[in-house]
């Protein structure tokens, strides 16, 4: 039996955001088709998403860890990490996903895969150098929450729908000012002030919502994760490691930031409101704070 209750509700929220991406590429790509009188951007901007959207859901997974360099773990080379995973998995009632160590001395972990039966947890080498047992399984059970909250496939399509955004929005501004601009001349200014408003605002918009997406599911994961074993001082304490490690990750990308439990990027320190707001993490003094307070 998984103690995933809210599976259902997370595959809808997966969907849904889905489809907010194509209304939101969509609406973007008819202003832009309107402001040049040329169908085919809308054509292009549609077709373009879903082929992306369908390449990011099959093969997401081996992109990002072929990124990282990580290969796969056995039960004869990490028999330890492999039995806390296997027994996170029977416990959380999920099949047991595929594990891949990365070749980095930075203390850090991540999740991916579209759906349960095609998971994979990663970790670093530093993060079996750096933690003891507990806090290990804390990290892991955190993962294994990830994979049972269905949070895998949610954070690839924020990214998609951050990315793509982005790319129209830069291909309108630069057709702006580089362009021909007589295209522009029978344009409503209405029109092409929506235009223009939106190829600014619309990835600023698009990247704090896949922020606080991922805000969120990490303090899903850490509360489910806390659950799975029943000791959330365990994962307490792991993350307190994670913060005081100054390691650099040596491949570290903006991209698959949000994947790891611990942002390579973000400055851990207490962070002011505004600056909260474009974190892809809780920080983690919040997240140390929560777990302590939970009464299991």
């Amino acid at each position: 039996m998984s103690i995933y209750t809210q599976k259902d509700s997370n595959i809808r929220k997966t969907w849904l955001l889905f489809t907010v991406f194509l209304s939101a590429v969509i609406g973007i790509g008819y202003i832009f088709s309107q402001v040049y009188g040329n169908s085919g951007i809308l054509f292009f901007a549609v077709a373009f998403s879903v082929v992306t959207s369908i390449i990011s859901y099959w093969y997401s997974d081996k992109i990002v860890l072929s990124m990282y360099a990580a290969h796969p773990v056995t039960m004869e080379s990490a028999p330890e990490l492999y039995r806390i995973v296997e027994n996170l998995a029977i416990t959380a009632g999920l099949p047991i996903p595929k594990i891949y160590l990365v070749p980095e001395m930075s203390p850090n972990a991540f999740a991916t895969g579209r759906d349960p039966q095609h998971a994979v947890i990663a970790v670093t080498e530093g993060l079996l150098q750096t933690m003891d047992k507990s806090e290990l399984e804390g990290v892991l059970a955190h993962e294994m929450s990830h994979i049972g909250n269905r949070d895998m496939l949610l954070g690839t399509a924020a990214v998609i729908l951050v990315g793509f955004i982005s790319i129209l929005a830069d291909m309108f501004q630069r057709s702006m000012f580089f362009g021909r601009r007589d295209s522009n001349r029978d344009t409503p200014p209405i029109m092409l002030i929506i235009a223009v408003a939106l190829s600014i605002l619309a990835p600023l918009a698009a990247m704090l919502l896949q922020f606080a997406i991922s805000r969120k599911r990490e303090s899903l994961a850490d509360a489910s994760g806390a659950l799975l074993t029943r000791y959330p001082e365990g994962l307490a304490s792991a993350l307190q490691k994670l913060a005081k490690d100054t390691t650099p990750m040596r491949r570290a990308n903006n991209t698959t930031a949000h994947l790891w439990i611990e942002n390579p990027f973000e400055n851990k320190k207490k962070a002011p409101f505004f600056a909260k707001l474009f974190m892809t993490h809780p920080p983690t003094e919040e997240r140390i704070a929560a777990l302590r307070g939970m009464k299991i």
